[in-house]
């Protein structure tokens, strides 16, 4: 059972990917889920939050929490510096892709040594450095309440989100 949820595509979703699960249980005593089954079933926690994965001082992470509070959107925000890439690096990359959400245009990309950006080549190359270098992914990814997830800050696509 999904609890708090009031969105109920959001709750049928969860369920049918993660199986019925009861509030509180810990995700390591489900052994028979894979992976990204666990990584669902942990952002099936908080349903109804938005939560904006990026960097505090980029400017576009910064356009995109003050469109979203300008909104009246409640939202949460995950520091890659501070908190970490989330597990949920993975299913950004197969929902996604490797390529969309790798910054080939930023200063840490250009940074990087001819045989490290030559070396990026897959989706677990690019995982590797994505971990190694939060920077490199480019921001902000987003998590919207229906559980969809974006990246960059488009305020026409945002529109009507929530």
């Amino acid at each position: 059972m999904v609890w708090g949820c009031s969105r109920s595509a959001w709750a049928s979703q969860s369920a049918s990917v993660v199986g019925v699960v009861a509030w509180g249980e810990a995700v390591s005593d489900m052994p028979e889920l894979s992976h990204r089954a666990r990584i669902r079933r942990s952002v099936a926690d908080n349903p109804a939050m938005i939560t904006v994965h990026g960097i505090p001082n980029c400017d576009t992470v910064k356009k995109a929490r003050a469109w979203l509070q300008a909104q009246g959107l409640d939202h949460h925000f995950h520091d890659f510096r501070k908190q970490g890439v989330p597990d949920a690096l993975d299913l950004w990359l197969a929902d996604i892709g490797w390529d969309a959400l790798l910054n080939r245009k930023g200063t840490t990309w250009r940074g990087l040594d001819d045989a490290t950006r030559a070396g990026v080549t897959d989706e677990a190359s690019a995982a590797a450095l994505m971990r190694a270098q939060p920077s490199v992914i480019k921001r902000p990814v987003v998590r919207w309440s229906d559980g969809s997830v974006t990246v960059g800050f488009a305020p026409a696509d945002w529109a009507g989100r929530g």
